[in-house]
């Protein structure tokens, strides 16, 4: 190992502490403030391992893991864009490409190659791995929305269908969770967490 290949693994990872630093929109369960993506990540990690049985056929749990790690580093430049916010994500590939393009050439070339093609794949949403890791990565802000009240569904007035389609993606991802999904989603609008259908609604999305 060389001084200057040892030098940029070193540097990129005092350079990814900054994602500690990157606020969401979800909150912490307990409501006592915004989460950070790199708890969001480290959630997201967590959940595959307790959740693989769920994962379809096929699936690398490894790559999953690492793909969980990886998927939101660009939002140390281009920022956490709200999910139910169009404007905001009108531009949003674009911030992430040139954040990914800064963020993984921290690192030595080969290691620079493999990170990147980890969340190329995650934003393609094609494989297995990635579908399953899409799945958990929609599933995560769900159960902290429906277990604290309400957060940010009833902050921005997000309606019940806003929410099922966000969640779509986990009806192919992780098959065995979809009828759970459904169900929270019905009982989150029952009690008042997200508005109906027929309601008037104030998020974007």
């Amino acid at each position: 190992m060389t001084d200057e290949r040892l030098s940029r693994q070193l540097a990129f990872i005092v350079e990814v502490d900054r994602l500690k630093g990157v606020l969401r929109q979800t909150s912490l369960i307990d409501g006592s403030r915004r989460e950070n993506s790199a708890e969001h990540s480290w959630h997201l990690a967590l959940a595959a391992l307790a959740l693989a049985e769920h994962a379809p056929a096929g699936t690398d749990l490894l790559r999953v893991l690492r793909m969980a790690l990886v998927h939101d580093i660009v939002e140390i430049d281009a920022g956490d864009t709200f999910c139910y916010d169009a404007g905001a994500n009108l531009d949003k590939e674009e911030r992430e490409t040139r954040a990914a393009e800064r963020l993984f050439g921290v690192l030595p070339p080969d290691q620079a190659a493999e990170m990147r093609a980890l969340w190329e794949e995650f934003e393609a949403g094609v494989t297995p791995d990635a579908r399953f890791a899409i799945a958990l990565d929609r599933l995560q802000p769900l159960l902290v929305n429906f277990n604290s009240g309400g957060g940010t569904w009833k902050l921005h007035g997000i309606t019940h269908a806003q929410v099922l389609r966000r969640m779509a993606p986990i009806r192919e991802g992780a098959p065995g969770v979809w009828p759970w999904v459904e169900r929270a989603i019905e009982e989150a609008c029952e009690r008042g967490y997200v508005l109906g259908n027929g309601e008037r609604g104030t998020g974007n999305g």
